[in-house]
């Protein structure tokens, strides 16, 4: 249908109008907006970008509005630290990488560690002294309330101790549980084509919700890939925060991978089929422990109640009998 069709149909009213000036309003609209996509890979890693800094952004200020409540906290635990001299040497050092393990990687998480090293044994024998000697709690002898002090010291320099240990081994069991999985989606990732890199960033973003510590992992060694001027360094340091053997022979995978050429997919297939074959066996090694665990606690307390009510009756009759007699 033409012009002079709709023109010889009757004269243009304004409701005509307003619906051509709807339609050149909504075409021209939807022209400038398709001008303002994304059309290249390059423009859309870029907008990631700066997503990614935004939101690195607002967690750093958050960061500081949180610590801005415990500064004086930290600020006294670190004024004793300075001044007894804590942080130098080997001990410092092995306090940090315990940490790491345990999920703390904060520099504060050191100083908090090593005051509460040094204060908790203080604070547990002043309150153990004046539970024992001033209010006599539990009616201990003289002879007891040393010693009872003495393990109440010895408590509060073993528990910060007791309480990293325990962490990380809650979260080493959680990486190793998710690391079959893990390896799963590199292969995955691998065999669609995507780099080393993209492969750590995809796996960290799609394993974030079943196990946010292997992401946080992962995440953070695909980061320190990419800035690091040595890549072996950034998996020494996967290695080091973990302490998993599994994830050292993930990182000769990936390192043998990156020196040699050799296909990465492959590797990764058959590490995971080991690592699963590992764990199947471990259960196994289990079920086959179970009986002579089993034993002690059988003997001890079935045998006895068994021969109660099998012998039990014998003897009494044979008792009955000499009484009889």
């Amino acid at each position: 249908m033409n012009i002079e069709a709709l023109l010889a149909q009757g004269p243009v009213t304004g409701t005509h109008i307003a619906l051509v000036a709807a339609a050149a309003a909504f075409f021209a609209v939807m022209t400038f907006w398709r001008t303002l996509l994304d059309r290249t890979p390059v423009y859309r890693r870029i907008n990631a970008l700066s997503e990614r800094r935004e939101a690195l952004r607002q967690g750093l200020l958050a960061s500081q509005r949180r610590g801005a409540a415990t500064s004086r906290g930290v600020g006294i635990a670190r004024q004793i630290v300075e001044k007894f001299r804590l942080k130098r040497g080997e001990t410092a050092e092995l306090a940090a990488k315990k940490l790491v393990r345990a999920g703390f990687r904060s520099s504060d998480s050191v100083v908090i560690y090593l005051s509460l090293k040094l204060c908790l044994p203080l604070a547990f024998g002043m309150l153990a002294a004046i539970a024992f000697y001033s209010l006599d709690v539990l009616a201990l002898s003289k002879q007891m309330k040393p010693a009872a002090a003495i393990l109440s010291v010895l408590a509060g320099f073993y528990l910060p101790d007791i309480l990293v240990r325990n962490m990380a081994d809650k979260r080493r069991e959680k990486l190793i549980k998710a690391l079959p999985d893990m390896l799963d989606l590199m292969v995955i990732c691998t065999e669609a084509g995507s780099s080393l890199d993209a492969t750590l960033f995809r796996v960290s973003r799609e394993i974030r919700h079943a196990s946010p510590e292997m992401a946080e992992e992962v995440e953070l060694t695909g980061i320190e890939l990419g800035f690091l001027p040595d890549r072996r360094q950034a998996f020494d340091n996967f290695c080091a925060r973990t302490g998993i053997k599994h994830i050292d022979a993930l990182v000769s995978t990936l390192v043998q991978t990156e020196k040699y050429g050799t296909p990465m997919a492959q590797s990764l297939r058959v590490l995971a089929r080991e690592l699963r074959d590992e764990r199947l066996m471990e259960a196994e090694s289990k079920a086959a422990r179970l009986p002579a665990t089993l034993m002690i606690p059988m003997v001890i307390f079935i045998l006895p109640t068994l021969f109660v009510v099998l012998i039990g009756p014998g003897a009494l009759n044979i008792v009955d009998g000499f009484a009889k007699l």
